[in-house]
């Protein structure tokens, strides 16, 4: 991987890349073998599934939010759920009510106070409305970091990835090209 590669993973078996992800994130030790990040390495997560992270938390956004970040001031706190569209009293809400898309907004936002520098997306798109999705896409050309990530929104995966990896059983493809050239010389 070269500095601020953003490569897109694709998988007819979608699920290869899900466990590959949890695997990398350490969410998965079920496997042989291992994995060593860089010295320097700091990676944020985000799963395809993130209920776990929400079920059976009755705490508010604000001390949910806490959990992942340094820095506990509520009113810093705030700020971050703010950006991701919670306004005043939302932030008192119970994390274990939110929306699929609200669950979605808060990762992202516990992402972002993670200060990773390897990021990676499993369906980040799931249960974002539209203006989310684009201000992610904005957010993910414009990181300077490197990304891991896969999904199904196609001008998400032509705008971000600069390598396209296809895994299929055994075969790995591993091409520096822009996903509709990839679709176009080597979908079957």
């Amino acid at each position: 991987m070269n500095k601020g590669d953003k490569i897109g993973f694709v998988s007819i078996k979608e699920n290869k890349i899900s466990a590959l992800f949890k695997i990398l994130a350490g969410e998965d030790n079920d496997y042989t073998g291992t994995v060593k990040w860089g010295k320097t390495i700091t990676y944020s997560y985000m799963p395809q599934n993130y209920n776990n992270y929400f079920d059976g938390h009755n705490e508010s956004l604000v001390d949910w939010l806490g959990e992942y970040s340094e820095e506990k001031d509520q009113t810093f706190l705030r700020g971050w759920l703010g950006r991701m569209l919670f306004s005043g009293e939302e932030g008192l809400k119970q994390a274990k009510v939110l929306s699929g898309g609200e669950k979605a907004r808060c990762m992202l936002a516990k992402m972002m106070l993670t200060s990773g520098n390897l990021l990676i997306f499993d369906e980040p798109t799931n249960h974002l409305d539209l203006e989310s999705i684009t201000a992610l896409n904005k957010g993910m050309i414009n990181y300077k970091g490197n990304i891991l990530f896969t999904s199904h929104d196609q001008e998400l995966m032509q705008t971000v990835a600069n390598v396209i990896i296809r895994i299929e059983d055994t075969v790995t493809f591993n091409k520096a090209i822009e996903y509709d050239e990839y679709l176009e010389k080597y979908y079957e």
